[in-house]
């Protein structure tokens, strides 16, 4: 499945991806789950007009590869959040490639900073 939904242009090392997920298996095996939320994911609906309420500081990241959810999704999440800021990376799937946590970390860390000093500013 991560073959599918992962990055192409980040791969996953398979020796370490089939032990981390052995390891989430290990800890917390529950196929129904896995229905249950999709099932949620359904039944929810639309959300925009939630999403049209949301006040505070919003970094929408997605990947640019994603088959799962596709990168249109992730651009009209960010267009219906007031003041939104999207980042779309080119090559990520619907995974977080180890490869991509620094650029990622230093992505939500200067959104954080550019937040705290515009809502300083607003004070």
């Amino acid at each position: 499945m991560f073959g599918v939904i992962g990055s192409p242009a980040y791969p996953s090392n398979k020796d370490e991806l089939r032990e981390r997920l052995g390891k989430s298996v290990r800890r917390s095996y529950d196929p129904a789950g896995v229905a249950r939320q999709l099932l949620a994911i359904i039944a929810s609906g639309d959300r925009r007009k939630l999403l049209r309420t949301i006040s505070a500081p919003t970094l929408v990241i997605h990947g640019a590869e994603d088959p799962l959810v596709p990168v249109a999704a992730g651009r009209d999440t960010a267009k219906n959040i007031p003041g939104a800021s999207l980042l779309v990376i080119d090559g990520m799937g619907h995974d977080l490639p180890d490869a991509l946590l620094p650029r990622l970390a230093a992505a939500i860390a200067d959104h954080c900073e550019r937040s705290i000093v515009v809502r300083q500013e607003a004070a």
